[in-house]
């Protein structure tokens, strides 16, 4: 592979200054045009494109942002950076994006990188393997580097930043006292994600409802599922030794693998067993039966958590404290074919 030719290597060619090409490359009228043709030509013959990161070292400034997410393939992220990146690309910032695979190892190497000076400020949703071990010492002082953050969904009460979270207690709540209002009380509960912040704070949610309408709660229709688990081994065992008339997932995946392992099981989804899951990916929409969901809007929490960035990395450079803000996103349930709603 060819080395990438330098400002100094074209100037060493015409025996002229590295000001001088830098300002034919910019078609300056400060040089002579039958130079600066003859200079231009000869950069894009040789492939030359200008060094965006030392150039924005020099500026400090970037125009670019990072984006640290748990995992991409998790339609709700998907939603998320699309969120972020239609944001950014109107204010003219390119996206980064880092995936930590939930990995704490991961997270800390992506969180370095940029606070190299890479990008402007980043944007993170925590891993769960981070949220498990209690350790952000990569997230404290990030403005002492230059560099903006904002936590987005999963975030630490602990680290003092912009945040963007969903109301997880309550969109919980909501869920579980939509299967109560439809007579459904014998209800389970399935986590992946029970070591984030969201996934407690849900399970919280979920046995609030059940608290507020009396039902007493069986610590053993709450199935926790760990990376070594089998989710489809740990339902059997709940759904077959128990009543259960409903089930609540916290995430995408284990959504789906739920609906599948009831259905092979025998059982008629929702004239059995009702599902509702987080979240209103395409997954939910094209299952069969379709399957209600929990919509976390996860589009325009990229977007709010981007215009977050921005406002804090302006204040940065108008040298004008911004206390940390938290801008919290309603929930809404999706009703579809997974459920039945009593007349």
């Amino acid at each position: 592979m060819n080395k990438r030719i330098t400002l100094k290597q074209i100037a060493a060619e015409f025996n002229v200054s590295i000001a001088t090409v830098s300002k034919a490359l910019k078609d300056s009228h400060d040089i002579g045009l039958e130079t600066r043709k003859k200079i231009q030509e000869y950069a894009d013959e040789k492939g030359y494109k200008p060094n965006i990161f030392a150039l924005g070292l020099k500026m400090n400034k970037t125009k670019t942002i990072g984006l640290i997410l748990p995992n991409i393939l998790n339609r709700y992220f998907a939603k998320v950076f699309s969120g972020v990146e239609k944001i950014a690309n109107e204010h003219g910032y390119n996206v980064i994006i880092s995936i930590s695979h939930d990995s704490y190892q991961k997270e800390v190497a992506a969180t370095n990188y940029f606070l190299n000076g890479t990008v402007d400020g980043f944007i993170v949703s925590i891993a769960e393997e981070t949220q498990k071990r209690q350790e952000y010492q990569h997230f404290i002082n990030t403005e002492k580097y230059g560099v903006g953050m904002v936590m987005m969904d999963r975030v630490c009460e602990e680290i003092l930043c912009d945040k963007v979270i969903v109301d997880d207690v309550e969109a919980a709540y909501k869920a579980t006292s939509y299967f109560i209002k439809n007579n459904r009380k014998k209800i389970a509960l399935v986590s992946i994600i029970s070591d984030t912040s969201v996934g407690k704070l849900r399970i919280e949610g979920y046995k609030k409802a059940l608290l507020e309408n009396g039902i007493p709660l069986d610590e053993n229709l709450i199935v926790k599922v760990g990376k070594n688990d089998d989710l489809e081994t740990l339902l059997k065992i709940v759904v077959g030794s128990r009543k259960v008339d409903a089930i609540l997932c916290l995430e995408e995946t284990a959504t789906i693998e739920t609906l599948e392992s009831l259905q092979k099981q025998g059982y008629n989804i929702p004239n059995d067993i009702s599902l509702i899951g987080f979240t209103n990916g395409e997954l939910a929409q094209h299952a069969t039966p379709k399957i209600t969901t929990v919509s976390q809007h996860g589009v325009f929490m990229g977007e709010q958590s981007m215009k977050y960035l921005l406002e804090r990395l302006q204040s940065m450079e108008d040298g004008v404290k911004l206390e940390p803000r938290i801008k919290t996103i309603k929930t809404s349930i999706i009703e579809r074919d997974s459920t039945i709603k009593e007349k």
